[in-house]
């Protein structure tokens, strides 16, 4: 694959996934970012998840080198796992990644914008279980 990593952060909250992307923007250092969307809440903008919105955040972020989905609870979860078994609602290189929610988006855009592969991308935001806080 070629290009970037695009990243589509899936909430249950449409504020939620959009705070934590401009978070992730922000200490992402300043330069030219990789894509990252959020993907957060029901089309009328209600809290759940929306395989509708998911697939054209993921659509938005590809770049030929895949797409890192990064999400928050459980049914998105299920949602983003429902989209990766239909053949052709997610774009080529469409991977679900268990990290973190924010440290993850942080982690993943940082390396992505760094120019990774999906699987460092991948890998840096896993990681992000081991940081801690205390």
């Amino acid at each position: 694959m070629t290009g970037q990593v695009g990243i589509v952060l899936v909430s249950h909250s449409s504020p939620v996934a959009a705070a934590v992307a401009a978070l992730a923007r922000g200490l992402a250092g300043g330069g030219p970012c990789a894509p990252i969307l959020p993907a957060g809440g029901t089309p009328d903008g209600g809290l759940g998840t929306s395989a509708e919105l998911i697939a054209e955040a993921a659509e938005a972020a590809d770049r030929g080198a895949g797409v890192a989905l990064l999400v928050d609870l459980g049914s998105a979860v299920l949602t983003v796992k429902a989209l990766l078994a239909e053949d052709g609602e997610l774009p080529a290189g469409a991977r679900l990644i268990d990290a973190p929610f924010v440290e993850g988006a942080v982690a993943a855009l940082v390396t992505a914008s760094a120019g990774g592969d999906l699987d460092a991308v991948e890998a840096a935001a896993s990681e992000a279980y081991t940081y801690r806080k205390a």
